[in-house]
């Protein structure tokens, strides 16, 4: 693995040997990256509606007509990737209560997680639109997946103490990944409708990972060390939020096998741009003995998933070759 840095400013920051800035300090100091942040998100976000991503003439009624298999058109594969793209956007409230409690709840910081909100609903309500109207999944199922998920929840590893620097990580992260499956998983689906309103859902979200991806850079700038230690953790720890979602791990293997999100794209596709490209972790000096560590440690475990993502390519290889 060599990662290529670029150019931006975080990487020419001599970095102080300081203390670890506390949580409150830290939300303060970033107020003002926020508060430009969210300026350039709304000259960047566009409205859109969902119904003009759904075909309501191709609808039934599912009380004369219940649903059964045959009524979709969708390969096996693409019908686990809607599902477990859906039921990852239906966990909505504890993502927003996550980001409620981490980062706050006044000023810029609550006008960020509300338009926040109000941005990421439009995705589940797209996706369970289409599926329904077009019949492409089990509403019945759907339904109770969607009971299930949100009864029982999943909030953010980053949860317990305040650490909104752990939360900056893990949604800088979270929020590429998710655009990258959302995009492959249209792709996936041969469907050409489907394509389109993904692509819609995966521009949102690269507006929303760029977005805390550039106060990874100020948090940077502010406090290196405390925020390669976040890095550290969230990179070690890091799990899509769909991972509560039943039987998901199974489903993942089968979306990683079709090349719709495997451990090749999360390495080369969201870690190494995200941490070299703009963070630049590589360039950082002046970082404290923990920092320091936690740097070579997150550049160990990128070795070793680079290892395990061509071990898994390779055995797949083997597998359509024989």
């Amino acid at each position: 693995m060599t990662p290529t840095p670029g150019s931006d400013a975080a990487s020419q920051l001599a970095a102080p040997a300081d203390p670890v800035v506390p949580p409150l300090d830290m939300l303060k100091a970033l107020e003002p990256a926020l508060a430009r942040g969210l300026e350039l998100h709304r000259a960047k976000a566009t409205e859109w509606f969902p119904h003009d991503y759904v075909p309501y003439e191709v609808g039934r009624n599912y009380v004369d007509e219940p649903w059964e298999d045959k009524d979709s058109d969708l390969s096996p594969i693409a019908r686990i990737s809607l599902e477990v793209n859906l039921l990852t956007e239906d966990n909505l409230p504890y993502y927003h209560l996550a980001l409620w409690n981490t980062f706050g709840q006044e000023g810029a910081w609550g006008e960020w997680v509300r338009l926040w909100t109000a941005e990421e609903g439009r995705h589940a309500i797209v996706l369970r639109d289409y599926l329904t109207v077009t019949r492409g999944l089990d509403p019945v199922a759907l339904e109770r997946g969607r009971m299930d998920q949100v009864s029982r929840g999943y909030y953010p590893g980053w949860d317990g103490s305040p650490d909104p620097l752990g939360g900056v990580v893990y949604t800088t992260l979270q929020e590429l990944a998710t655009r990258i499956a959302h995009r492959n998983t249209g792709v996936a689906t041969e469907d050409p409708l489907i394509r389109k309103l993904t692509a819609r859902i995966a521009t949102d979200e690269n507006l929303h990972h760029v977005f805390y991806r550039d106060l990874g850079i100020e948090a940077l700038a502010i406090d290196p060390s405390a925020m390669m230690m976040a890095i550290n953790r969230e990179v070690i720890g890091f799990a899509m939020p769909g991972i509560e979602i039943p039987e998901f791990r199974a489903k993942a293997v089968q979306i990683a096998k079709a090349g719709i999100y495997d451990l090749r794209i999360h390495h080369d596709q969201v870690l190494l741009p995200v941490l070299f490209t703009h963070w630049k972790i590589d360039r950082l000096t002046g970082l404290t003995d923990e920092a320091e560590e936690a740097r070579d440690g997150v550049m160990n475990y990128l070795a070793m998933l680079d290892a395990t993502a061509t071990m898994y390519e390779e055995k797949r290889a083997a597998a359509a070759a024989g």
